[in-house]
């Protein structure tokens, strides 16, 4: 369910996704009210689970991360126990960045991230050998076009 929000709540969610590291008059000053107000604001969509937390955001390639694949998983498995080994494994895998179960001919499509292919080799030899999958294609993304952490508010 959709959390209930007004102007000033959206303006403030703009401004935190933008740079949260900026100060609460610099925030208040942007939304049009006053420090502590911001600061309630923000305390209760915490709370509520609307901000679900903080991050920095780093640059993949500073730290040699140059090749991003997309791997679309197809499975003849589907049983709970199936299931929830792959979810362990995927969440043990530091290089997948996303994960997600899809409607359609492919079941799950993976974001990973990696130096090299030679590194994305390593993983996907690791990945068939902790669980059973019927079909992988890894497609190699050339060039990132758009990329945001921010939500349309």
């Amino acid at each position: 369910m959709a959390a209930k929000l007004d102007k000033i709540d959206r303006k403030i969610l703009e401004q935190l996704q933008r740079d949260a590291s900026q100060s609460l008059d610099v925030i208040a000053r942007e939304v049009g009210s006053s420090k502590t107000p911001v600061w309630n604001r923000i305390r209760k969509m915490r709370e509520t689970g609307v901000i679900k937390g903080e991050t920095v955001l780093v640059d993949p390639e500073a730290l040699g991360l140059e090749a991003c694949f997309f791997v679309l998983i197809r499975t003849s498995e589907h049983d709970a126990d199936w299931q929830l080994k792959f979810l362990e494994t995927l969440r043990a895998r530091p290089e997948v960045l996303e994960a997600h179960r899809l409607a359609g001919d492919i079941d799950y499509i993976l974001k990973v991230l990696v130096p090299n292919a030679r590194a994305y080799d390593q993983f996907y030899q690791a990945l068939i050998e902790e669980v059973k999958i019927h079909n992988v294609t890894a497609l190699l993304s050339m060039e990132e076009i758009k990329a945001t952490t921010q939500l349309p508010i």
